[in-house]
């Protein structure tokens, strides 16, 4: 059996097909079940539903999946890079339902990009997606397959020869849920740390939490997922950002900056 190379730019220098079969290794098989995708991700037309942006010479990798052609948004969305000592770095992965509603957070009226709303915002979407119980960046609600996604990462990472993976998450709630997937902090665990201390009784973040917007009403003290939401309406005073998490390959780093927090 040919050995792996141990990088993404490594990978990406393989044959399209060679790499092709690599990186689908990061599709759910529950996904492609429960959606009814052709294992091949290819329709019986021959119309290709996996797009794959993976560059010979580049250390970077895109991949979006279509659970039917002519969809305008893919079930799942991945963005990998190499570390500078060629480590895997998940930038990010996305599930998203493609039979829920979608919320145009991504986008304004016009068209233009709000950049997973970091340079703009479209507050009218926002708030339905708050209230459809959506988290940030969320433009449908999940599939509900994180744990199926953690084990071929897993497998993937093990094939390259590697025992750990780092993620980069985009949001506040990104972190917790991968705090309870077993990931530890490589940045950012104090300022997870400070935002658990404010927004308990007599922090810094409570008094901020009076309803000025959609986004800051009380009941966010107690919540991850509404937290995130006020921590993405600027609550902090500045963006949620330096966080970086990994994994080890089989162990659960048991770190937990706000353990009684409900979703």
């Amino acid at each position: 059996m040919t050995m792996l190379p141990s990088t993404i730019m490594g990978i990406n220098q393989l044959p399209l097909d060679e790499k092709r079969e690599v990186y689908t290794r990061l599709i759910p098989p529950l996904l492609v079940e429960r959606l009814k995708i052709n294992p091949s991700f290819i329709t019986d037309e021959g119309i290709d539903l996996f797009t794959l942006k993976a560059v010979p010479g580049s250390s970077n990798v895109e991949m979006a999946l279509y659970h039917k052609p002519g969809f305008p948004d893919p079930v799942l969305y991945g963005h990998l890079t190499d570390t500078l000592i060629g480590q895997t770095h998940i930038l990010l992965y996305a599930l998203a339902d493609p039979a829920s509603p979608r919320y145009d957070v991504d986008r304004l009226a016009d068209g233009r990009s709000t950049v997973f709303g970091t340079r703009y915002r479209n507050l009218e979407a926002e708030e339905a997606a708050m209230q459809a119980g959506l988290a940030p960046g969320q433009i449908r609600r999940g599939l509900r397959m994180l744990s199926q996604a953690i084990l071929g990462f897993e497998k993937l990472i093990a094939s390259l020869q590697h025992d750990l993976y780092f993620v980069e998450p985009l949001y506040y709630h990104n972190a917790v849920i991968f705090e309870r997937y077993g990931f530890a902090y490589q940045q950012g665990r104090q300022l997870m740390e400070e935002i658990e201390i404010g927004f308990n009784p007599g922090g810094n973040l409570i008094s901020r939490l009076d309803g000025s917007t959609s986004f800051r009403h009380p009941e966010a003290a107690a919540s991850c997922r509404l937290r995130s939401w006020a921590i993405h309406d600027g609550i902090l005073g500045e963006a949620f950002t330096n966080v970086t998490m990994y994994k080890r390959l089989g162990i659960s780093a048991n770190v937990f900056t706000c353990p009684n927090l409900r979703w």
